[in-house]
């Protein structure tokens, strides 16, 4: 007798059931980091969580809880940065001044310009290196801490350490001007 397929393995959650179960620290993540970015009036805190809700929802399953606040990492860092480039076409170039990057965790808010330009910067580092983008979304977008980032990416908080270190030097050496 022929053995009989197995039947498909469930999802583990869908992403609604995530964000059911994940929402309250969803919210207070994306309140930081808008609190970070200078509260743009265009984005609110509910609105930042759901546009990164709208750009994974179509995920069918999530390997695990980990897998999702990755993807909501990532999803955050692209509304943020669209958002910034938003409001830079309205202003057609009236950005301010460079920002080093480690001036960035002590601003209230960060200029349009200078997301853009991190943004671009991080495109660039992901050609040579796609885990320290995964870091610096983990880390500055939507603001986990070493352990948090290291749970999410499953990673050693040694490693997450040096390649934070890594990144910020990186984008340092990147984002000077001239």
């Amino acid at each position: 007798m022929p053995s009989q397929p197995l039947p498909p393995t469930p999802p583990l959650e869908t992403s609604s059931e995530l964000i059911d179960l994940l929402y309250a620290d969803l919210k207070r993540l994306a309140r930081r980091e808008r609190a970070r970015m200078g509260r743009p009036a265009t984005l609110q805190t509910t609105a930042l969580i759901h546009e990164a809700y709208l750009k994974i929802h179509n995920n069918p399953s999530w390997t695990d809880r980990d897998h999702f606040l990755r993807a909501v990492a990532k999803a955050m860092r692209h509304v943020l940065v669209d958002a910034a480039r938003a409001r830079l076409r309205l202003r057609r170039g009236a950005g301010q001044e460079n920002l080093p990057l480690e001036a960035a965790a002590d601003v209230q808010g960060m200029p349009d310009r200078s997301v853009v330009e991190l943004n671009d910067a991080l495109e660039q580092l992901g050609v040579l290196d796609s885990r320290l983008v995964q870091v610096v979304e983990c880390r500055f977008f939507a603001g986990f801490t070493d352990e948090q980032t290291a749970q999410a990416l499953k990673l050693s908080d040694r490693t997450v350490r040096r390649d934070w270190e890594k990144a910020r030097a990186w984008l340092y050496r990147e984002l000077q001007p001239g």
